[in-house]
């Protein structure tokens, strides 16, 4: 297949060569503007099913590059939370805590506060944050080298006030 735009971390392009006057921090709504246009289409082309697939793919991916291009490789379990903590941190993402680990059995329940997605959006009757699920799921892979499910458990939408991931091997 014929792809135009294959991902490469290099589409991010030089932000201080392109933006030397705004640099590289923009407003939360312009974020959540374009995610939630973009969803709008891919449901309404796609249908509600095909889209979450998609969505949960891109955050795969985005996951995948954040670990390779962001944190590097790691051996340490603690020194990767640490570090994905404080990058996630410094660029506004969210505030990642691991609240259940056992790296044995490949099970984790973790959170993620101030996320970019949903935290102070209204409340909904459903969980929102399929794009972090992705994004989890592709980072929990490029450390362990094992594949994982995560599924949002509790959601700002839903009337929690953080949004809380289950993450299982599915060896």
């Amino acid at each position: 297949m014929d792809r135009k735009y294959q991902f490469s971390w290099d589409l991010l392009g030089d932000i201080s060569q392109g933006r030397p006057n705004l640099g590289p921090v923009t407003r939360l709504e312009v974020y959540r503007l374009m995610q939630f246009c973009l969803r709008d289409v891919l449901e309404q082309n796609l249908g509600k099913q095909k889209a979450d697939e998609v969505f949960y793919q891109a955050g795969y991916l985005a996951g995948s590059e954040f670990f390779n291009n962001v944190l590097g490789p790691q051996d340490d379990f603690n020194e990767f939370v640490r570090s994905l903590q404080n990058a996630l941190k410094e660029m506004g993402v969210g505030i990642l805590r691991v609240e259940e680990a056992d790296l044995e059995t490949g099970s984790f329940v973790v959170t993620v506060s101030e996320d970019l997605d949903c935290s102070g959006l209204p409340e909904l009757d459903y969980e929102i944050c399929i794009y972090d699920e992705g994004f989890i799921a592709g980072l929990m892979e490029s450390f362990t080298g094992r594949k994982f499910k995560v599924k949002e458990v509790d959601c700002w939408c839903t009337g929690d006030r953080t949004c809380r991931f289950t993450a299982q091997v599915i060896d």
